[in-house]
């Protein structure tokens, strides 16, 4: 027989499915895939993370919030959790799912995350993961968000990505010194990993607001 707890866990999943379908399905431009990350890509994505040197972490486009959990179980107790998606549905589903005083789920654009985090008084981010996928995205904007993204990275900061496409290796080419790639076949879909490190003082210099 069931327990409460696990019968309340089976209604958060499908809850949570409900909502990652539904957005899939109004754009799915902007929403990578309907199904969740595997435990083994999440695993394999986060394993280099230097977790007890990161105070603040950004999530772009959290979804169900598979990441976001994994995310919060390994970072600090003093340490913020920013995930931004566009969509209203998922942070509310984040935040009716994770209660966590560390999080902090924003429905906005990953282009405005230097506003997002200066109103909540955070200067900058230790580590950005995104699951945007830039294979969709215009290219405009695909740039616009990585110029944003390494705006309010910490000098010793890491961006992190999974993507189903390599689209993004270029613009983390042009933006880091230090940019590693693997693949996981392992998720549906199979997803190119990538996490760069070292920005790039000129590319920084450039990336001023039109």
């Amino acid at each position: 027989m069931q327990t409460h707890s696990a019968k309340s866990e089976i209604a958060d999943q499908l809850r949570s499915f409900g909502v990652s379908l539904k957005e899939f399905l109004r754009d799915p431009s902007m929403v990578g895939s309907a199904f969740p990350a595997s435990r083994r890509m999440i695993d394999k994505m986060l394993a280099d993370v230097p977790w007890k040197e990161i105070d603040v972490f950004v999530e772009y486009g959290p979804g169900t919030g598979r990441f976001t959990e994994e995310a919060l179980r390994r970072l600090g107790p003093h340490a913020k959790l920013v995930a931004i998606d566009t969509s209203p549905d998922f942070t509310r589903n984040l935040e009716r799912q994770i209660r966590d005083r560390r999080l902090i789920a924003v429905a906005g654009s990953a282009q405005d995350v230097e506003n997002i985090l200066s109103l909540r008084g955070l200067d900058s981010a230790d580590c950005i993961l995104s699951g945007l996928p830039f294979s969709n995205v215009g290219r405009l904007e695909g740039r616009a968000i990585m110029d944003a993204s390494w705006s309010v990275l910490a000098t010793n900061g890491h961006f992190l990505a999974y993507q189903m496409r390599k689209a993004i290796r270029p613009l983390l080419d042009e933006r880091f010194h230090m940019v590693s790639e693997s693949f996981e076949w392992r998720n549906v879909p199979p997803c190119h990993l990538y996490m760069a490190s070292r920005p790039r003082h000129l590319a920084r210099r450039r990336a001023v607001p039109a």
